[in-house]
This record gives structure tokens, sequence and C-alpha cells, in this order.
């Protein structure tokens, strides 16, 4: 199983964080001890001072594929939820500084936790909005109609380079608003309303 996440799928999130905006998705991995399920606490780890929350909608690939067109691209998934992609901000910067990868700022144990899965078959993925509340006040409030790279863009676009596989999942990038959790941080993630997430920071 694969964590796949894209990045600076956001307009407005990659003008934040001062980055250019992509022409073509980007993309980069977690391992599955990345994963937190079933609103499991996330403990911020020692090598970081500066751990900022990401949330995403996520998606669910349910079929083996390689090189999908992206007209049939709809077919490879039909469950969706919200994520946190955590980053360690300070890390991360320090790795772009020296021209590093990027795995001990974002593919650390427990930064990657996942909401409950709900149906995709009566939304419509490209206008979905989701929200991240922070102690109880929305911090971050996006639309997947905003993103640069749809979803089914997305899967095509991965697949060219890698199989998709069943259970693979696909954190597919963050609006703007990102910030730094501390611990007793409440995070709550909502789907069209709908709390899927729930990650006390200790």
């Amino acid at each position: 199983m694969k964590i796949i996440c894209i990045g600076r799928n956001y307009a407005d999130h990659a003008k934040e964080l001062k980055n250019e905006v992509p022409k073509s998705p980007v993309f980069f991995l977690k391992p599955d001890t990345a994963l937190l399920k079933n609103n499991t606490p996330f403990f911020i780890p020692n090598h970081t001072q500066n751990v900022h929350h990401e949330l995403e909608v996520v998606v669910k690939i349910n079929r083996l594929g390689k090189h999908i067109e992206e007209r049939f691209a709809h077919k490879y998934y039909n469950e969706i939820t919200v994520g946190i992609d955590f980053t360690a901000r300070d890390v991360q910067e320090d790795c772009k500084k020296k021209g590093l990868p990027w795995e001990i700022a974002k593919a650390f144990d427990g930064s990657a936790p996942l909401g409950k899965f709900i149906d995709v078959e009566t939304l419509d993925p490209r206008n979905l909005s989701f929200t991240l509340e922070k102690n109880g006040s929305v911090q971050q409030d996006g639309n997947t109609s905003d993103m640069l790279f749809n979803i089914d863009q997305i899967i095509a676009y991965i697949s060219k380079f890698m199989t998709l596989k069943i259970g693979d999942l696909i954190y597919t990038g963050t609006p703007a608003g990102v910030s730094q959790v501390v611990k007793g941080d409440v995070l709550v993630g909502k789907l069209e309303g709908q709390q899927l997430i729930s990650c006390k920071v200790l």
C-alpha cells in the first residue's frame, strides 16, 4: 500500500509558502507507518520545532491500474475522505535549502492521519467543500473546484510513472491556511459539513 501526496495543488497555498505554481502535479510518498486511523492522537516528533497541519481530500484506489486515461480515472476510486498531511516545516525548509529530499519532514511516523471513508457516488469530486477546525475555529476552508489538477488528472498522471494498486491512498493537496500545531490542539476535518476526522495533538 502506498500513500501518495500531491504538493502545491492549490494556488493560494503555493503562494502562502512562496512556492511556484507547478505546471504538472508534484507528488511524493509516505510509508504506511505514517498512517493514523480511528482518530488516534498525533505525537509531535522530537526532530522538529514547527509542525504544520495540511488538511487534504483523500481518495482510495479500488483497482489495479497503469497508464490510466483521464477519462477512465473516475472508475479507479469509489471512496473519499479527508486526511492530514503533517509537515515538519522547519525541517522541510532546511532540506530545501540544501537540495535534499523531504522524507524526514513529511514521512515520519504518524504524519498522515486518515478520516472515515464515505461513498463518493452521491458526491461531485470536482466540487467538494472541506474544512479544518483547530480548537473549534475554522483554520482551513477549501473546495476541490480550486484544485490546479483535479482528482482524475492526478490519477492519470501518477499512473504514468507507477502502478496504482488496490488500497493505495492519494492525498490530493491542501488549500491555504496551514499553521503550526502545539500540544493540546484538537483538529477536526469535515467534508461537505460531515465530520470525518478528529485528531488531538500530544
